[in-house]
């Protein structure tokens, strides 16, 4: 039972060891990421720079993944606008750019663009960027 004990307790060490020497080394990235928090800021600021604007659109913030993290929209938006909104957000947050500079291309000739999956290629899509 002791040698059971000691075994696993230099497995655990050993472990720990090994993965600091990956931390060090670069094996192991350090990611920011938007928080819920964040997003809700990031979302109201948003709908008060619309309403300001005197615009009423649906708003959706999402992670870098291009998953759901906040999400708007007023009674006045029309039903659709949920899903498109969603769309741009995450179309904006998985290639790290405007989607308005997808729209600008496509509507230049490159129709192809339009054949990519989950792709919204809308104005108004914004990508959030941390320390860029």
């Amino acid at each position: 039972m002791k040698t059971s004990f000691t075994l696993l307790a230099l497995f655990a060490a050993a472990t720990f060891a090994l993965a600091d020497e990956h931390v060090d080394r670069g094996h192991v990235a350090t990611k920011h990421k938007l928080t819920l928090e964040g997003a809700k800021k990031v979302g109201e600021a948003a709908a008060k720079y619309a309403k300001d604007n005197g615009a009423g659109p649906s708003i959706a913030v999402v992670d870098d993944g291009g998953y759901l993290l906040y999400f708007v929209r007023p009674e006045e938006s029309f039903a659709a606008g949920a899903n498109v909104s969603i769309g741009k957000a995450r179309t904006s947050a998985i290639f790290k750019k405007p989607t308005k500079d997808f729209e600008d291309t496509i509507n230049k000739g490159r129709l192809t663009m339009t054949a990519l999956p989950d792709f919204t290629p809308l104005q108004g899509g914004v990508p959030i960027i941390h320390d860029g």
